[in-house]
């Protein structure tokens, strides 16, 4: 029984002496999404999902809770945020070419459609990001229209 106590103590002093590391923030400027928002002219109700079930984990700038500040459960958050980032980031949307944002376009609106995003483990922390049917149909229609419009200027091209 002493060596399990010992094995005890020892785990909760490195958990402890853990939250004073961390990784890096996700803390950049969130105008970096101005471009994506001015070159796709969401309407109102489809900018005020994508701001409040997108932007987090898919731009520069995330909003934090509370429970970031735990250590291992801020190294997870960290994780998702750069995930999230790889396979799309509107800040970063002027870097992408013609045919890449078109494709971008269709894997954003089949994803939300398919109710693969956002994700089941951020819709129970954030109840905002849980959608409605009826804001899935706008996302899908607004997302379909800016594709159909960048195939178009691809066709132009």
């Amino acid at each position: 029984m002493k060596i399990i106590k010992k094995i005890l103590v020892f785990l909760l002093v490195v958990l402890l002496i853990a939250q004073f590391f961390g990784p890096e923030k996700n803390n950049g400027d969130i105008t970096t999404v101005n471009t994506f928002l001015a070159e796709t002219n969401p309407p109102a109700d489809v900018k005020k999902i994508l701001e409040s079930t997108c932007f987090d984990c898919h731009s520069a700038k995330t909003r934090y809770p509370w429970y970031d500040k735990i250590t291992p459960v801020n190294y997870w958050l960290d994780e998702h945020v750069k995930d999230g980032k790889k396979h799309l980031n509107f800040s970063k949307w002027s870097e992408y070419s013609l045919k890449r944002k078109e494709h971008k376009m269709d894997e954003l609106y089949e994803e939300v459609e398919k109710g693969e995003m956002p994700l089941n483990s951020y819709t129970w922390t954030h109840a905002e990001a849980n959608l409605t049917q009826e804001q899935i149909a706008a996302v899908v229609a607004w997302g379909k229209k800016v594709q159909a419009d960048y195939k178009q200027q691809m066709s132009a091209n």
